[in-house]
């Protein structure tokens, strides 16, 4: 399994970030590399439920997989290429009074060979690009309101 974290420090209380996180089905409004999303299970969030996300030609579904208010949302991605396995994105949040330390972990798991195992990486570092867009759309919400 890969595994490429990325963390920022938001000027926002954790309270704050969590209620956008989990506000599950409308990351579009924050997220500049996401098109459209829309929520697919009668609740908006918790355990098992998912969101469709349209990001350029790939359609997602994102499934939740571990739901800990107000710390931790992890969400398993369907809808990539089969080859890469399991792929989640396990986003952790840590109070500093009027500021978060936000953590986005990106895990590839695309099976034990070698090879599968370098292709993880590659995808894992590749979609580390994509937190980096949703950290920045996220800071970017929170100070402003929009999205990068």
């Amino acid at each position: 399994m890969a595994t490429v974290e990325r963390v920022r420090i938001l000027t926002a209380p954790s309270e704050q970030v969590w209620s956008v996180l989990a506000d599950f089905g409308q990351i579009a409004e924050w997220a500049g590399n996401v098109d459209h999303s829309v929520v697919l299970t009668p609740t908006g969030g918790g355990e098992g439920a998912a969101r469709r996300v349209q990001v350029g030609r790939l359609a997602l579904i994102e499934t939740i997989v571990g739901w800990d208010p107000p710390r931790r949302l992890a969400y398993s991605i369907a809808g990539l290429p089969p080859r890469l396995g399991e792929v989640v994105n396990e986003w952790t949040l840590e109070a500093m009074g009027e500021q978060t330390r936000v953590i986005l972990a990106t895990s590839v798991d695309p099976g034990p060979r070698p090879p599968q195992q370098g292709v993880g990486r590659l995808v894992a570092g590749r979609m580390a690009k994509a937190s980096d867009k949703m950290l920045d759309g996220l800071a970017s919400h929170l100070t402003t309101g929009s999205s990068t």
